[in-house]
């Protein structure tokens, strides 16, 4: 056997081969990263926006309960403790399962794991459309399940873009796919939307998936097509030893904190100031619960979403060019930017509702600046043959210390103080505990601003990086290096053409 031949100990159904052309394939002269990955550059942009649009259900359904809360609480007869609980336990089931789908992405064919675990999403979303209101415990079952198919989606979608693109294009690419959350929170922002047209779209999504997403090889297109994978317990052994990884993963829970917090609540507690100052009418009845604040919270989102992506994208790609420190330190001022808006935003709710959306368009905009970054950041300092795992880990601890929790934390928290029943005390309550994401906000900037300190060292480790199970070797007639893998397999090599 060859030294650069590739072997796979999958079964060949689920193999992690890739699906594409070799190099000699009828693409591979005219791009290096078409010969690399083996896919064209056509099909690369369709897999990419195949991908984008999956995202894009992802989020509607992810944040669909936002939009509509004051409808579940009247129809279910619910309080705000339990209304938290529909977002994490969706959360909890979604996180718990991401290292399972991890292993699976990092080991075997991805598009395949994808398209399954999209058509079990897209059955239980069409199931919990239909909960009687005596039964509120299997709308949480419901929203539990639906986290198991979108834990099979976004912690391998990354890692196929970035075995397609390199450096600035890949940035792109991540930008494009990331602008999927604020327009996916949008459009959740109607119920109806979901019960008709989500799980169809689901099953759209499976069969995009199955014939025209293209499994790239893993890594070629950095030049790392030789790398094999490592047992789980190595490759987690190495992640907790990546600084950069560590920190920006802390950054990034407290943005999926004040994410979360706000998905769920900001609609309600718009809708609270504006019963309390007078400016509508309270919720007495399921036509009254649907106010105009959901929708103009979406309307914000959306905007801000793709300002924050574009402009945190652009302003990393300018510092780059004076430091290599640009990307860590550009979500670290966007959180940190974002906290006084969201905090006057908060606090102006009860005299000026225009001075309110003002702050927060402002406050989600610097907000929005971290998700392309920080996916970017996770690519280049984590091995091609972690990337999965280490995508799980991210949404494993961003959301246990992130969006699981704090969405019942605002609720527990809010009806804590509650001392009477009064609009004044719904709307006040909610106004004390959404002041915590200000806080939180100011933390994760810290973070992100520690992680400034080790990017340059763990990026330059990940691009140079040799698994311990390999020696090398130098031809004397090049002075090129083979890698040869200690990994019980033969490897033949003529004694004449080496120089150890």
């Amino acid at each position: 056997m060859s030294l650069d031949e590739h072997t796979s100990d999958s079964a060949p159904l689920f193999s992690d081969d890739s699906e594409a052309e070799g190099p000699n394939g009828p693409d591979a002269q005219q791009h290096p990263e078409e010969e690399a990955s083996g896919v064209s550059r056509v099909r690369a942009v369709l897999i990419v926006l195949t991908l984008c649009y999956i995202n894009l259900l992802n989020y509607m359904d992810r944040f669909t309960v936002a939009g509509v809360l004051p409808d579940i609480e009247q129809y279910f007869g619910i309080d705000d403790g339990n209304s938290g609980l529909l977002q994490t336990v969706f959360i909890c089931s979604y996180m718990f399962l991401a290292p399972f789908f991890g292993y699976l992405g990092d080991r075997y064919n991805r598009k395949y794991i994808m398209s399954a675990g999209i058509l079990f999403w897209s059955s239980v979303t069409l199931a919990s459309s239909y909960t009687p209101k005596e039964h509120f415990w299997a709308l949480l079952l419901t929203r539990g399940l639906v986290g198991v198919g979108e834990a099979s989606y976004s912690t391998i979608a990354p890692t196929i873009i970035a075995d397609l693109y390199i450096k600035e294009k890949r940035t792109n690419m991540l930008s494009l796919f990331y602008f999927a959350i604020p327009v996916g929170r949008s459009v959740s922002c109607r119920h109806t939307l979901r019960l008709s047209v989500t799980p169809g779209l689901g099953l759209v999504a499976v069969v995009l998936l199955l014939f025209v997403v293209q499994e790239p090889k893993r890594g070629a297109v950095e030049a790392r097509s030789d790398m094999h994978q490592t047992s789980w317990l190595t490759d987690l052994r190495e992640l907790s030893r990546n600084c950069s990884f560590i920190l920006s993963t802390l950054g990034f829970t407290a943005v999926a904190f004040v994410t979360g917090s706000l998905a769920l609540w900001a609609p309600t507690f718009l809708y609270r100031a504006a019963v309390f100052t007078g400016q509508k009418p309270p919720c007495v009845d399921e036509a009254q619960c649907s106010s105009s604040d959901s929708l103009i919270f979406g309307i914000i989102t959306v905007i801000t979403g793709l300002l924050g992506v574009a402009s945190g994208v652009q302003v990393s790609r300018q510092l780059r060019k004076k430091t290599a420190r640009a990307d860590p330190l550009v979500c670290a001022a966007g959180l940190l930017l974002s906290a006084p808006f969201l905090y006057l935003a908060i606090v102006c709710a009860q005299t000026s509702t225009v001075a309110t959306y003002i702050f927060i368009f402002l406050g989600e905009t610097f907000l929005s600046m971290n998700w392309a970054i920080v996916a970017d950041i996770l690519l280049y300092v984590v091995v091609p043959t972690r990337r999965s795992t280490a995508e799980a880990l991210q949404i494993v601890v961003s959301h246990l210390l992130g969006d699981a929790g704090s969405p019942s934390l605002i609720g527990v928290f809010s009806d804590s103080l509650r001392k009477t029943d009064s609009f004044l005390w719904q709307f006040r309550s909610l106004q004390i505990s959404l002041l915590l994401c200000s806080f939180v906000a100011v933390v994760g900037g810290a973070f992100f601003l520690f992680t400034a300190l080790f990017i340059e060292k763990d990026r330059n480790r990940a691009e140079k990086y040799i698994p311990s199970g390999e020696v090398h070797l130098k031809r004397d007639f090049t002075d090129e290096p083979i890698v040869v893998p200690k990994s019980g397999r033969s490897a033949h090599v003529s004694v004449s053409s080496v120089l150890i």
